[in-house]
């Protein structure tokens, strides 16, 4: 069964979706097959995969006979079809051939409310039984019908019921956040959300109509996989600006003294000795990079990763495009190296 990893962080502005989309790519180049799921109604992973100018664009995605994005793949359930779930028919990312893409649709928000419904009284209303057993099933039978190994969800800036139970009935989960005062203050908020979403899934699991649904509520217990820490300034070329390392290190105090004991109450971290495996602190960012600069809007033009932009897509010449180049090498490096962290925390908490 593919290991389901999904990027989470209420606050807006983390570059979930990018690092979703170039973190992904980075492991499906290491010989793994990869399916990205858009989970957030926006749809902002599936125009960056497709190169959608218009959110309305989007909706040309529409499933006749197989699904062909969330909304048409959840529809069985939400919608109380006669037809079971079946896998959606995901799209090939041009460019690798391990990477695929279960696109969004701007229509997953109408089921919110059902799902938010379903979840406060789903030991009490049979009818609704199926739907949050639903979106794991999906993602499962999904990946299962595209031999995946690795399923990264991009998720919407918000505490809705889709995130919820998503993250809860995932395997691990990475945080991406953004050296300044909200991703800090956004920690205090995480250590109290977290673990009442994790007390939630626990006595979900335990309701006899959810045991015997169509699509039971599986039994998991996400874990805290790492920080991301993006979207910062350097001096000189080479170290973080002091404006900005001054709330590298609140991030990482408030990791280390709210977060990591909230979840560890929870069951929500790994043992020590995982993320020591693979060489970092669970305080410290799995990933850890400045801004893309002008590199994001090559990348979103040509729908590749800002490490594999070639000299014609970037269009420079002489200095600029070395300078441009010698920064697309430092963060396909930086890319590597979290993919090797990903997939080593992956192994090592399977032998834990």
């Amino acid at each position: 069964m593919a290991t389901v990893i999904c990027l989470f962080n209420h606050k807006g502005g983390v570059s979930k979706t990018t690092t979703t989309f170039n973190l992904g790519w980075m492991i499906a180049t290491k010989e793994k097959r990869v399916m990205l799921v858009d989970c957030d109604p926006q749809c902002n992973l599936t125009g960056m995969v497709l190169g959608y100018k218009k959110l309305e664009d989007l909706q040309a995605i529409v499933g006749n006979q197989e699904p062909k994005n969330i909304r048409d793949g959840l529809s069985p359930a939400f919608e109380s079809r006669p037809t079971p779930i079946q896998a959606v028919e995901c799209l090939a990312v041009p460019g690798n051939d391990n990477l695929m893409l279960l696109p969004g649709h701007v229509g997953l928000a109408e089921y919110e409310v059902t799902l938010a419904i379903a979840q406060e009284l789903s030991g009490s209303v049979v009818t609704l039984r199926n739907l949050p057993g639903s979106l794991r099933h999906l993602i499962d039978v999904t990946a299962a019908a595209n031999n995946i190994d690795y399923v990264f969800i991009d998720l919407s800036p918000s505490l809705g019921p889709v995130n919820q139970n998503v993250l809860m009935t995932s395997d691990f989960f990475l945080v991406p956040m953004h050296p300044d005062y909200f991703s800090t203050m956004g920690i205090e908020s995480l250590a109290t959300i977290l673990p009442k979403w994790r007390k939630w899934a626990e006595s979900a699991r335990e309701y006899r109509v959810l045991i015997e649904a169509d699509y039971p509520l599986p039994k998991l217990s996400p874990k805290f996989m790492g920080s991301i820490i993006q979207r910062y300034r350097l001096q000189k070329g080479k170290v973080p600006a002091q404006a900005f390392q001054k709330w590298i290190d609140e991030l990482e105090r408030g990791l280390r003294e709210r977060l990591l004991p909230a979840l560890a109450k929870a069951d929500m971290l790994l043992p020590p000795n995982v993320y020591a495996a693979v060489g970092f602190e669970p305080e410290q960012p799995l990933l850890q990079m400045s801004d893309f600069n002008s590199l994001i809007a090559r990348s979103q033009e040509h729908q590749v990763p800002v490490f594999a932009l070639t000299d014609e897509q970037l269009d420079q010449q002489g200095v600029v495009l070395q300078t441009t180049k010698s920064s697309m090498e430092k963060f396909r490096e930086l890319f590597s190296q979290a993919a090797n962290r990903v997939i080593g925390i992956v192994d090592h908490a399977a032998r834990a």
